[in-house]
Parts: structure tokens; C-alpha cells; sequence
């Protein structure tokens, strides 16, 4: 039924899913091989063989069409994460260790990368792009979308690391998105992978597996001495003078 109470006939409402499904898969394609800068309507409504007036009745504007699209996937897949991470504490009989949380930070994402028909690979890309885009209204949707599973895995980590002060698990927290994005976002990594094994040159499940101990190191290594860094770093300014 429409906003004026007409009832709109179901071959009408799946024709018009059916449109807005096309914009967002041809959208998702294109933000993620371009950025969103760089990819127009016009190529978009190209793309999804739509005219410009689909779009605006469907999303109203570019930047409500590239919420939409990582909306689609990202809120689900969040989701999952809380809720996987719900059934492993309440299994456990103690705070979970790190590799378990990881575990249910990875899990859905390793799900998603396997899914082609849910077009995963594509989707895990383009938020990687997105995490590290410039934008301002990105980067304040992104900490929205993300603000509820962000605060639900600090505090499980806080409870596996009692002796990290909050503000520097707030920076690790930080550093494994951010590694874990630029991760499935950029090249160099498929690169490295083509060159050890080609078969396996496209396998985001290879990368997020040798990405885990990585970021597992990093959440449990010892607390920095702030003094002994800036020490070093003044005597690397000093010899390069």
C-alpha cells in the first residue's frame, strides 16, 4: 500500500524491488572499482539500465545510495558478529581469550567473502575503500553503523585484557579495523599472495587468516614505554639532520 493508502499491485512491488536490487548491485560495482568520488549517476543509471529518476525515487541522492549499499551488507554482517560473539561468552565459563573474539570479528566476514552470490568480495573491497575515504559524511556513518559491534567487542576484549587501560585498547581496536579494512581494500596483498601461491591470488580467506595472528600480536603485546620511543625516534631525527 502506497503513503496515500492506494494498493499498489504486487507484480508493481516486486518490479520495484527488482529496480532497486539492479541500482544497488550496479552502485556496489562501481563505488567499490572507483570510490565514490569518482563514480557518477550517470554510470551508475548506466549500469543498472534505470533512468536518473529510479534513483532519486529509490534513494534520493548519492550519497543516500552509497549508505544504502553498504547498509545492505554491513549491518547484517554485524549482526551476525554480536550475535556469534553473544553464543561464545555464553558457552564459555570465563572471559573469552582474544582468538576467541577475533574469531567472532572474522567469522562472518570469512562467511560473506565466501558467498558469490551474496556478492561478498565486492562488498568486503568496497568497505575497505570506504574506511579509509576522506569523506566526512562516510566517515560519520561508518562510526554510527559500526558504534553498537565496535562497543560490544571492546568490552569483551576489555575483560580478556584487564591491564590495558581503556584509551590504548581503544587505539588497538582502532589499528585492526584499520588493518583489517585496508586488508580487503587494497592490491598489495592479492599481489604478494599471486606471487606465493597464483591459485590462490583472489582468496580473502587466506588474507584474513594470515591477517588474525597479525592483529592477535598486536592486541596482547606489552604496553608501550612512551619514554623509550620518544627517545628513539629523537635520536632517528637527530642522525638524519
Amino acid at each position: 500500500m502506497s503513503a496515500s493508502g492506494k494498493v499498489i499491485p504486487l507484480h508493481e512491488l516486486r518490479g520495484a524491488a527488482a529496480t532497486k536490487a539492479r541500482i544497488l548491485d550496479a552502485a556496489e560495482a562501481l563505488f567499490m572499482e572507483h570510490g565514490f568520488e569518482a563514480t557518477s549517476l550517470r554510470a551508475i543509471t548506466a549500469a543498472a539500465a534505470v533512468n536518473l529518476a529510479a534513483v532519486n525515487y529509490h534513494f534520493g541522492s548519492k550519497e543516500e545510495l552509497f549508505q544504502a549499499v553498504l547498509t545492505r551488507r554491513l549491518d547484517p554482517m554485524n549482526q551476525r558478529r554480536i550475535a556469534l560473539l553473544d553464543r561464545l561468552e555464553a558457552d564459555a565459563t570465563a572471559p573469552l581469550d582474544c582468538e576467541r573474539i577475533l574469531t567472532a570479528l572474522f567469522v562472518p566476514a570469512l562467511a560473506l567473502a565466501r558467498d558469490p552470490e551474496r556478492g561478498g568480495k565486492n562488498f568486503l573491497r568496497l568497505l575497505g575503500r570506504a574506511y579509509a575515504d576522506p569523506a566526512p559524511f562516510i566517515r560519520r556513518f561508518l562510526s554510527d553503523q559500526y558504534a553498537e559491534m565496535i562497543a560490544r567487542f571492546k568490552a569483551a576484549f576489555a575483560r580478556a585484557l584487564p591491564h590495558l587501560p581503556r584509551k590504548e585498547l581503544s587505539w588497538r581496536l582502532h589499528f585492526i579495523m584499520g588493518a583489517l579494512s585496508y586488508t580487503l581494500a587494497g592490491t598489495d596483498a592479492l599481489k604478494l599472495i599471486a606471487e606465493l601461491n597464483p591459485r590462490d591470488s583472489t582468496n580473502d580467506e587466506l588474507l584474513l587468516r594470515r591477517l588474525a595472528p597479525f592483529l592477535l600480536a598486536g592486541l596482547t603485546a606489552p604496553l608501550p614505554g612512551l619514554d623509550d620511543v620518544a627517545r628513539e625516534l629523537e635520536g632517528e631525527l637527530a642522525s638524519q639532520a
